[in-house]
């Protein structure tokens, strides 16, 4: 019997869960697509505050909780909880911390303005992505990352992480869609995602001169990306462009699952190459 592939999706948002762009709807039918194709599935995303866990029947996973994550010196409980997607029969894992993911909103208050924090909860959520993993034990042959809070997700697993066995073998694939809040970032971002002893020179890739840009960094280590929303900035597909890397254009809503299928197979074909 063929061993099934191993797919990670990783995502910011997540239909029914949230609606908050348009990646909660794109990433609502690539696992199911994906899994009816014969693929081994996984989803992690936060557990904002929105997310009502009686409705969704979420619960605890203790297995995978009790971890802390360092966000800038300070210790995070991080608390594993998952539930079932409807209408599917696909789990999906909801990392879940009170100081960052209880507000009943995404990325912004009522008045629209950014959180503050928005840059320690995407530090807090890409290592915690990557620490529940390896309590999974599961080595995914392709890591799916969807949305800018999973920018940091390619340089920590091909840096931080590259003596984990369980990621050897992983293509890392980048969906940049035209949404972003990095504008609102301070320079002392960097400083706090220099986790694992990461230097400078690592997070360099997520600067654009002094400013910082997370799809920069994200191009730069991930093995493949696609184009996630019709338009993007020129900047960004420049990057696209330049980086030589595999791609895929933007697809319609009917031409998408085919074409991302492909677009994986293709990556693992590449994989079995080597």
């Amino acid at each position: 019997m063929v061993e099934k592939k191993k797919l990670l999706f990783v995502t910011q948002e997540l239909d029914p869960y949230t609606a908050i762009t348009e990646v909660s709807e794109v990433v609502k039918k690539l696992p199911e697509y994906a899994q009816s194709n014969g693929m081994e599935i996984r989803v992690l995303m936060p557990r904002y505050g929105v997310i009502n866990e009686r409705r969704h029947r979420l619960h605890e996973v203790v297995r995978l909780s009790g971890m802390n994550i360092i966000v800038d010196d300070d210790d995070y409980p991080l608390i594993i909880k998952v539930a079932s997607l409807p209408g599917a029969r696909l789990q999906v894992y909801f990392l879940d911390n009170d100081d960052f993911f209880k507000r009943k909103s995404g990325f912004a208050d009522e008045q629209g303005n950014p959180y503050e924090d928005n840059p320690d909860r995407m530090i807090f959520f890409c290592k915690g992505v990557i620490e529940t993993v390896r309590k999974f034990g599961w080595p995914p042959d392709i890591i799916h990352c969807h949305g800018w809070m999973t920018s940091l997700i390619p340089m920590y697993i091909r840096e931080a992480y590259k003596t984990e066995p369980l990621f050897q073998n992983s293509k890392i694939i980048y969906s940049a869609y035209d949404t972003m809040m990095d504008s609102y970032f301070s320079d002392a971002f960097i400083e706090k995602a220099s986790i694992n002893n990461l230097g400078r020179a690592n997070l360099d890739a997520y600067l654009n001169g002094n400013d910082v840009f997370l799809h920069k960094g994200a191009i730069t280590y991930a093995d493949a990306i696609i184009r996630g929303s019709e338009q993007l900035p020129e900047a960004v597909e420049q990057l696209i462009i330049e980086s030589g890397k595999p791609s895929l254009a933007f697809h319609s809503e009917e031409e998408m699952l085919p074409a991302y299928m492909e677009f994986y197979n293709s990556m693992l074909v590449e994989e079995e190459a080597i």
